[in-house]
């Protein structure tokens, strides 16, 4: 009776306009928002391409704050050495940036827009090698401490949706100093106990300085029985990344011959001769792959009360604009993606693919099926059931 007492007290206090909340179209800017602003890179007016962002109709962004280098020094210089060459997220080369005061800017120019902005971190590797300098879950929770007073400072936090501590945690690509202290756990491991220490430690340092913002590290792991056995409690929500190519064990990757290659075309050599075809062949069997996990983990987050976010996803992880590589058969595995994620009620933000950004010419000048997609999210509904967490309060009052 009491719970019943409190769900109605949120329903008719805290939440008056509860019928009108409605998911946020996210895109991922990474660290590309930063790092692309050379001419024609795609990011270099930050007004006209966020004017163009919300003609679009997206009205949430998931940016790098670069913690490990604003939490040192928030208005240093620091040289950062390429991820790859082969894709179109951030640099491809050697690149010198200062993250604030643009920082700021940034989040400003979103908030003057009603774009909410979730924080995250790639812990893009410097010449110095500052993300090597974390070696406990209180190094990086200080980290971003540190990055969130310069935020508050400008007046700027109810611009904020949530932050995610670290990107697809424990990635050794993200977190090479957690890989370096615990080589045996591997990439998507997020629920191995030395995982689970670091993350439950890390969330709990930032949360005692900041009570009110969502707090979470992401994840790509597809295996949704993990979830459901897991003690997520700590966690504010869920930032999942799903798509296609990953399902059954990577199967459509595998077939293709994709191999995730950061400085050869050999994997984009194989996207041409094999992808698109190979999706045509069964489109019905991989869309179906794509279908069934997104309703899993809706199932799994409804018996855990957690909101989902999506903010990569939904057909392959890697494509750019290349010869012989088109964007249709991609875009098509997107709308099933969102239109089925939106239908479920658990996404309180819903991405449109990973390429929703300026440097995807060939996604990004179709406009009008981002209007679409944005229009199917932005009226999408938030399950109710939601609000049987305590902490989904203060992210609701941040999608408002």
């Amino acid at each position: 009776m009491r719970k019943l007492y409190f769900i109605l007290f949120l329903l008719g206090l805290v939440f008056p306009s509860y019928a009108q909340l409605s998911p946020r179209a996210i895109a991922m800017w990474d660290f590309s928002w930063l790092e692309r602003r050379w001419p024609g890179a795609g990011y270099e007016n930050w007004d006209k391409v966020l004017d163009e962002f919300v003609d679009r109709g997206y009205n949430a962004v998931r940016i790098d704050a670069y913690p490990h280098l604003v939490g040192v020094n928030p208005t240093g210089k620091w040289v950062l050495d390429e991820v790859w060459n082969t894709q179109l997220w951030g640099s491809p080369d050697r690149i010198e940036v200062q993250v604030q005061p643009a920082l700021n800017e940034f989040i400003r120019k979103c908030g003057e827009r009603d774009i909410k902005v979730g924080l995250s971190t790639w812990i893009r590797r410097d010449t110095t090698h500052q993300e090597m300098t974390i070696r406990t879950p209180e190094d990086i929770a200080n980290r971003w401490i540190n990055t969130l007073k310069t935020i508050e400072a400008e007046g700027l936090l109810d611009h904020i949706l949530y932050v995610d501590l670290c990107n697809e945690w424990p990635g050794d690509s993200w977190a090479p100093f957690f890989h370096e202290l615990h080589p045996d756990v591997i990439w998507g491991q997020w629920h191995t106990p030395s995982s689970m220490d670091w993350m439950k430690r890390a969330i709990d340092c930032v949360r005692k300085v900041y009570p009110d913002i969502p707090l979470l590290f992401s994840f790509d792991s597809q295996d949704v029985s993990t979830y459901r056995q897991t003690d997520t409690s700590f966690i504010d929500l869920f930032e999942l990344h799903i798509w296609m190519a990953n399902q059954n064990g990577a199967e459509f990757n595998k077939k293709v011959g994709y191999n995730y290659d950061k400085f050869s075309s050999e994997s984009y050599k194989n996207l041409v001769r094999n992808a698109e075809p190979l999706y045509r062949m069964t489109p019905n069997y991989w869309q179906g792959l794509l279908t069934h996990q997104i309703r899993d983990m809706a199932d799994m987050a409804r018996e855990k009360r957690k909101p989902l976010i999506t903010t990569e996803c939904w057909a392959v992880i890697d494509y750019k604009d290349w010869p012989m590589l088109n964007w249709d058969w991609v875009k098509e595995l997107c709308e099933i993606g969102v239109r089925e994620s939106a239908a479920t009620g658990m996404w309180v933000a819903i991405a449109t693919s990973n390429f929703c950004g300026p440097q995807f010419v060939g996604m990004w000048r179709d406009v009008e099926w981002h209007r679409k997609m944005t229009s199917v999210i932005r009226n999408a509904f938030i399950d109710k059931v939601l609000l049987q967490n305590d902490n989904t309060q203060k992210l609701f009052r941040r999608l408002k």
